[in-house]
């Protein structure tokens, strides 16, 4: 793997040199866009707007329009925003992860030692298993400040960065009435339905079945078949009352 990020990773006066890999890798298969006619590959080029010619990559800059007018920033002002935060994940706080609500998180990334036999790195692994904390820092990633949440998984520490509050939209603007009236009877058989569904949380379990389904239709057109596709059923209760498709489904559950 290839690091895209080398700093130190620093919680009180302990500083532990890291490089962050990514932990995580696009599912989605890779098409590309085609001419029609004859199957070339669409390119796409970076053209000047005025001169419609194409600019060359390390001619082009980054601007910040203001007052109708653009101010040019290089690396150095970006470093500049923020220069203790550029090559440092500073944990300010410890935090129980469970209170980190999930509508928060972006992305993870692994945080590897820059040497095998780290005791910083160890100590902190340990702690946070132990204490059942997660620490919240802040870093800067190509330019951007990020939110980040220092948390270990299989003894290794993983940043994960989160949004910040500002990045989460308001529920103002939703029609719900949050406080309709749901009856005693009709909440218990709810929380069996649960309890019966309940089990360990087991992600492996689990597989992008749409995009093996799509593979399999392109390997069919490839050989000048069609592939069959599975029709979904959804599963239907036998009237509208909430309390009677509770019971149907807790007896489903039960029947299988």
């Amino acid at each position: 793997m290839r690091s895209i990020w080398k700093g130190s990773l620093g919680f009180g006066l302990v500083s532990i040199p890291v490089k962050l890999y990514s932990a995580v890798q696009d599912s989605a298969l890779d098409f590309d866009m085609l001419d029609e006619r004859d199957h070339s590959r669409i390119r796409y080029q970076r053209v000047n707007e005025h001169t419609h010619k194409e600019v060359p990559y390390d001619k082009i800059v980054k601007g910040y329009k203001l007052n109708d007018d653009y101010v040019i920033m290089d690396d150095h002002d970006f470093e500049a925003a923020a220069p203790e935060k550029s090559k440092v994940i500073e944990i300010e706080s410890f935090v129980d992860i469970g209170d980190v609500n999930p509508m928060f998180y972006e992305t993870s990334y692994y945080a590897e030692p820059e040497t095998k036999n780290n005791k910083a790195y160890a100590l902190l692994v340990q702690a946070l298993i132990k204490s059942k904390k997660a620490g919240l820092a802040r870093f800067v990633l190509r330019t951007t400040e990020s939110l980040c949440i220092v948390h270990p998984v299989d003894g290794i520490l993983i940043v994960t960065r989160i949004r910040f509050a500002q990045e989460i939209k308001g529920n103002d603007e939703l029609n719900i009435d949050t406080n309709v009236a749901v009856s005693k009877k009709e909440l218990d058989v709810g929380m069996a339905l649960i309890n019966q569904y309940a089990e360990h949380f087991d992600v492996s379990k689990f597989k992008d079945e749409y995009n093996d389904e799509l593979l399999k239709i392109i390997k069919a057109k490839s050989k000048g078949k069609q592939a069959t596709v599975k029709k979904l059923k959804p599963k239907k209760a036998t009237g509208d009352d909430l309390y009677e498709q509770l019971m149907q489904s807790l007896n489903t559950k039960k029947g299988a």
